[in-house]
């Protein structure tokens, strides 16, 4: 597995570099925001939701503040609208009540704010705050089982599995050339697999 997977890093750093985030953020608070929008939801949209909503709502104490229907309406376009947009209020009350208007950086506070679970947590820790960790979105989940470096199906199973692999201070950029390479050539209905350039080692399997 070991010479499997160095492979696949030496691979995806030729073809991706230093893939970043897809979602665009000047702090914290609105890297958070952005990710709870991101559910269900492409990031393209999202980018386009923020640029007006971080005018609107320009820091955490606006959002803890916004009226409900308001922000439903603001963020509409990213589906889901109500359940974010209540999350959203609740979790800036939250950071507001209980970590002094910060985001924190730990992932047992993180997963105490609304709507935030693993995956948002390791997204805020791994970008904001330079803590490594496993991001396990429909991307990473797909391609990790395609490439064999896990048989699992439920995203936390996923993120343990492939922390047990992923050196630590690779696991943040992993992530996000997955994403890269699951939307250039490994998509979920119709993979690109002959011009893939991991076609050949993908077929190893890994496991």
């Amino acid at each position: 597995m070991t010479k499997y997977l160095n492979e696949i890093i030496d691979i995806l750093n030729k073809e991706y570099g230093d893939a970043d985030c897809t979602l665009n953020y000047e702090d914290t608070l609105q890297l958070l925001i952005a990710t709870q929008l991101a559910a269900q939801c492409t990031d393209a949209r999202v980018n386009i939701v923020m640029v007006d909503l971080v005018k609107k709502y320009p820091d955490v104490y606006a959002f803890a503040n916004a009226d409900l229907s308001e922000l439903m309406d603001d963020i509409h376009s990213t589906g889901f609208y109500r359940n974010k947009a209540k999350n959203i209020i609740a979790c800036c009350k939250k950071i507001i009540s209980d970590f002094e208007g910060k985001v924190p950086g730990n992932m047992k506070d993180l997963l105490t704010l609304p709507g935030v679970g693993r995956k948002t947590a390791n997204l805020i820790l791994g970008d904001a705050f330079g803590i490594p960790g496993i991001v396990v979105d429909t991307h990473a989940g797909r391609l990790a089982r395609r490439m064999g470096l896990t048989k699992n199906t439920d995203p936390t199973k996923v993120e343990f599995d492939l922390l047990k692999i992923i050196p630590k201070e690779h696991q943040t950029l992993f992530c996000h050339q997955l994403v890269e390479h699951g939307r250039k050539y490994c998509k979920s209905q119709r993979p690109y697999c002959e011009h893939c350039p991991l076609n050949e080692i993908c077929k190893k399997r890994g496991l």
